[in-house]
């Protein structure tokens, strides 16, 4: 059995987000020791992991809460969580376009900027006006 402490250790979550994580739904609240202190085994370990995971690929709690749900009927077909990893794959690269578009625009400003002094600064009068933009960001 783990503590919460131990728990976020393992897995390099902080502490107040397992706590989110049970509030939501995501990770199961934990037992308690005599003592009143969580406590945690190897399976809310592999949860959290799984958790951990998915979020550091920008998945959300709505879409990590189904692949949960999912995982829990292991002899179904996968095309549920197939279907959530091709939507999420839509969003980050929608994303990736917005960010290209967003570097072409900064380096633009910064190319025009001529340095000499804060009245003449390319970058703030083009922070100051959106309409000088080449394109939506």
């Amino acid at each position: 059995m783990f503590s919460i402490g131990d728990l976020a250790e393992q897995t390099r979550v902080k502490i107040p987000t397992i706590r989110y994580y049970e509030s939501v739904g995501l990770l199961a609240n934990a037992g308690r020791s005599r003592g009143n202190q969580r406590r945690y085994g190897t399976a809310e370990r592999e949860r959290l992991a799984f958790i951990r995971h998915a979020r550091d690929l920008g998945l959300t709690i709505e879409a990590i809460r189904e692949l949960i749900e999912l995982s829990q009927y292991p002899d179904k077909p996968c095309i549920g969580a197939d279907q959530i990893a091709a939507n999420h794959l839509l969003v980050v690269r929608e994303k990736i376009v917005r960010l290209e578009n967003l570097a072409r625009e900064l380096e633009r400003m910064v190319a025009q900027c001529a340095g000499h002094s804060v009245g003449e600064c390319r970058v703030l009068q083009a922070l100051g006006d959106h309409s000088s933009c080449e394109s939506a960001h």
